[in-house]
């Protein structure tokens, strides 16, 4: 018993020492925590310079773009037919995807031997034997009648490019026809994928360089006896991450780790340089076999490294390959046991024959070698069919070197994957990564100690990720099958959404017709005869000057349009230092006033000025008052008005067809606590145009495009046939949000449009207000939203509770959403705030769907002030006006495009008219205090001349 624990303490002591003088030998492949995260730095830097315009041309790490911008989700259906040539195999699947949850993915599949002489022949005979096989499936399959979608594996590094590219539209900003979108109509996508350099032995001639699609359809044109559809080109690696991307979207890398290395991740587009366009996400091939082709790895690159390089095909090329591959790990192991054994540290020095022949050990020998339990029994195996003569001791060394090189392998690996982890969480923004990572390749499937090494030091070198690999099943063949499912799937989902949208996208022709409508129903607003059942009703504000710069005093005004009420103290004055001065408090109108009686909302108000003249200490002052009444009103003086109709969510009681300058005199008497001249009643927009005038003269057109939409204008008093006199010229509020409440706009009305009019509470009318001021714009999008998720396209058809609440996307989220410098991450955040769940291509979708919604009512609002100045510049007889329009409203302010496409709008549809778009700071409240300045003034020059 003694005598064996004495064998078995001497063994270990042996094994330790021997141990110790292999890693003493193979230090320099042993690396350390510290060298892998600079070699993880290292490759971060590589693909930088792979994605960068400037500097790709000189990148190791090509970072070729794949155009796959989409994994699947799930609900991908059809037919299809998958090529995967990647080795001495050839291989040709038909994979059938359907919604069935037990199975929804059966493959039917046929092996084809590709021999060496195809291999190292032309480029014509490689194709013509695809085509063949291809052929030969085709016809066992009975499907040579049908034009099926093909998704052809090529494992080799090819640069893509698509012609017919299926992608969001893109506007012409610059375009001098603004109105024409710069979009195709989605097409079958064309694809080129151009051969870069052939590797894992393949050397057909003629083939690098060439598009390899085109190769392959002009051999099955020469066939002639069927036809395919070509719709992707997908590398093996991007065929794994859609494969695993399937069961777990979460997926969004894939690596191969087999004979050869490489790896695929999904990029930003804005990263992308090689590739148009910023928005969504690309899968990037990397190629990262080429890493250190430039040097960056020299110093980890040991002898045995060096004279595997010398030996190969391909000598300087895709050395990082070389080091961590499947392909060329038995051949390293040789390198280092023969030179071990001409140290005599092997074998007592016996080198044979078979030691010295390339080859001889192979990688499916290591992952043997290292097995735990009949590891050493299998090493003896292998070493004495080597001729050597091996002893224990010596098959414990080989065992230990298998694994420093194996380990290495693991090691590289999860380096430079962490490279592509730290970027894909610094590209989300996240305090820690969830993703999942696609495998597939032999070395990874059947060494047995990779993964969990691999695994292990992931862990360590990306600490703040949670890593889920998922090993892929026929990721090469069932890969190319899904990224042609998604491919298809895409295809046609832009085609119906563009059928969707294109309704929203008006020409020139549609725009100047809905100019000549509203020029007709202007006329109709201001001719006698017709004015009562006008819908744009043109009322007379009895605003007949604008400011001259003589106004002087202090003003109350007050301002009444929408949830918030304003009470102002303006102080005027005149002179050379001409100076306007304001004081305000805002006021809340609870929704239970807004919808009460008349009378609970004017003592409200009245209430709200009382305590604004304590604030101000000027109860006693009997100030003259000037008040924003953002309703439609008829006008029957300039301190007279009768409301038409309540707007913007107003109900109160008792009002509609009453003097509301009248109810607020009522509730001032009713308060008994102070006197006020009320001098005006303003319209909002009027206000607008006054605040403009006092700083441009040539300011005679207001515009509000915020959460309402109307104009006012100076018109020619002949021509305002409601009031008497025809001398001078008046200011007329159109009201134009009405404009259509006759249907002479239907023909483009939608039926988001018509939903949303539905939905409202005020049904039938103000519907070209709807169309286009902030109130609706937002509602018009959910109801877009609602219908492309209830037909799959959003949300993974998922309609939530959020989409299905009234209001919930509001201007503000389309102005955000819409805005350039908003990266797709971005606005995924903003739609998670609304609790809508969303991918990437859902953002897109969503983005897109704002933009389209917010164009159109640029555009119809700026056909509508062509309209305007063209009708001022005819009034005056003018062959061109130079004219300044005042503007104000949130929707103009702060959306991003509004402003650019409503000026370019008016500029094409009105082009006799220089148009002048000043903005209005505080129209509403400033402007009411120049018009009741203003009236005051016309007030004294007529008691003066009385």
């Amino acid at each position: 018993m003694i005598a064996a624990q004495l064998l078995a303490y001497y063994f270990t002591e042996l094994k330790d020492d021997q141990l110790k003088k292999i890693d003493k030998y193979l230090y320099s492949m042993r690396l350390s925590d510290e060298t892998l995260k600079d070699v993880m730095n290292r490759f971060r830097r590589e693909m930088e310079d792979g994605l960068g315009h400037g500097t790709n041309p000189n990148a190791t790490v090509k970072m070729l773009p794949t155009f796959v911008r989409s994994i699947p989700d799930g609900s991908e259906k059809g037919d299809f037919i998958a090529l995967d040539l990647g080795g001495s195999n050839f291989r040709i699947l038909r994979v059938k995807v359907t919604q069935d949850k037990k199975q929804p993915v059966q493959m039917e599949s046929q092996v084809y031997e590709t021999p060496d002489d195809i291999i190292h022949g032309s480029g014509t005979q490689l194709f013509d034997h695809v085509a063949d096989c291809l052929g030969d499936f085709m016809e066992k399959q009975k499907i040579k009648d049908k034009k099926l979608p093909v998704g052809f594996t090529f494992s080799f590094p090819c640069a893509q490019s698509k012609l017919d590219e299926v992608s969001v539209p893109r506007y012409a900003a610059k375009e001098k026809e603004h109105w024409m979108i710069s979009w195709r109509a989605s097409q079958p996508i064309g694809l080129q994928a151009v051969l870069v350099t052939w590797t894992k032995k393949f050397k057909a001639s003629g083939v690098e360089g060439a598009d390899v699609v085109k190769l392959l359809n002009k051999a099955i044109k020469k066939r002639g006896d069927y036809e395919a559809d070509i719709m992707a080109v997908v590398n093996d690696t991007v065929g794994t991450m859609m494969t695993c991307g399937f069961d777990d979207q979460r997926c969004e890398v894939g690596i191969i780790i087999g004979t050869g290395t490489n790896a695929c991740y999904m990029e930003e587009m804005r990263h992308i340089d090689q590739v148009e366009g910023d928005e969504g996400r690309m899968c990037i091939n990397t190629e990262w076999g080429a890493f250190g082709d430039d040097g960056t790895l020299e110093d980890l690159r040991t002898e045995f490294d060096r004279e595997i390089d010398r030996g190969s095909i391909n000598p300087g090329k895709q050395l990082f390959e070389k080091m961590a591959s499947g392909m060329y790990m038995g051949e390293l192991v040789r390198l280092i046991l023969v030179k071990m054994a001409k140290e005599g540290l092997l074998f007592e020095g016996r080198i044979t024959p078979e030691l010295l022949t390339k080859g001889k050990i192979e990688t499916k020998h290591v992952s043997a070698i290292e097995k735990t339990k009949e590891g050493l029994k299998k090493c003896m195996e292998i070493l004495s069919r080597l001729g050597v003569e091996p002893s224990d001791e010596d098959c414990l060394a080989v065992q230990h070197v298998c694994t420093i090189v194996s380990f290495r392998s693991a090691n590289l690996i999860a380096a430079t994957l962490g490279g592509i982890l730290s970027r894909l969480k610094e590209n989300k923004g996240v305090a820690r990564l969830r993703t999942t990572v696609g495998i597939d390749g032999s070395l990874y499937k059947m060494h047995p100690q990779y993964a969990r090494r691999l695994h292990k030091m992931v862990r360590r070198l990306v600490p703040d990720s949670d890593v889920r690999f998922l090993l892929s099943e026929s990721g090469s063949g069932k890969g190319a099958a899904m990224v042609t499912a998604v491919a298809y799937r895409l295809t046609e989902q832009a085609r119906q959404i563009q059928r969707t949208l294109a309704e929203f996208r008006l020409g020139k022709a549609q725009l100047l017709e809905v100019k000549k409508r509203m020029r007709v129903e202007m006329e109709r607003g201001l001719r006698k005869d017709t004015h009562q059942e006008a819908t744009v009703k043109m009322l007379p504000t009895y605003v007949r000057s604008t400011p001259d710069g003589t106004e002087n005093g202090d003003f109350l005004a007050l301002d009444l349009g929408g949830t918030n009420f304003r009470v102002l103290l303006v102080k005027i004055r005149s002179g050379k230092r001409r100076s306007v001065e304001m004081h305000n408090k805002i006021y809340a109108i609870p929704i239970e006033v807004m919808q009460g009686t008349g009378e609970e909302l004017f003592d409200h108000i009245v209430h709200c000025i009382s305590d604004f003249l304590d604030y101000m200490g000027m109860k006693s002052a009997r100030l003259p008052l000037g008040f924003t009444f953002s309703f439609p009103c008829h006008q029957t003086s300039l301190d007279a008005g009768i409301l038409v109709t309540w707007t913007k969510g107003f109900k109160a009681t008792d009002c509609e067809g009453e003097d509301v300058v009248e109810l607020l005199r009522e509730a001032i008497k009713r308060k008994e606590e102070f006197e006020l001249d009320v001098v005006a009643i303003v319209n909002d927009t009027v206000g607008t145009m006054m605040t403009c005038a006092y700083e441009e003269p040539t300011c005679e057109v207001g515009l509000i495009a915020g959460t309402g939409s109307n104009a006012c204008y100076m018109e020619e008093m002949k021509n305002v046939e409601i009031v008497e006199g025809n001398e001078g010229r008046m200011c007329v509020n159109m009201e134009w949000g009405a404009f259509g409440d006759n249907g002479c706009l239907d023909d483009i009305r939608t039926q988001y449009d018509q939903a949303v009019d539905e939905n409202s509470l005020n049904e039938g009318k103000q519907r070209y207000e709807k169309m286009c001021s902030g109130m609706y714009l937002g509602e018009i999008v959910r109801q877009i939203l609602i219908d492309l998720t209830k037909r799959g396209f959003l949300f993974r058809g998922q309609i939530s509770e959020t989409l299905k609440t009234r209001g919930i996307f509001e201007t503000k989220f389309l102005s955000q959403i819409e805005s350039d410098r908003l990266a797709l991450l971005q606005v995924r955040a903003i739609l998670q705030q609304l609790g809508l769940d969303s991918t990437c291509d859902d953002s897109i979708i969503v983005k897109e769907v704002c933009g389209t919604v917010s164009r159109r009512a640029a555009q119809i609002c700026g056909a509508g002030m062509a309209a305007v100045v063209d009708k001022i510049r005819e009034n005056r007889r003018l062959d061109h006006l130079d004219v300044t329009v005042g503007v104000d409203g949130t929707l103009y302010k702060l959306h991003p495009h509004f402003s650019r496409i409503f000026q370019q709008t008016v500029k094409e549809l009105s082009p006799k008219c220089d148009v002048n778009f000043l903005l209005s700071e505080d129209g509403s409240g400033k402007g009411a205090a120049l018009i009741t300045a203003v009236g005051c003034r016309q007030r004294e020059q007529e008691a003066q001349q009385h």
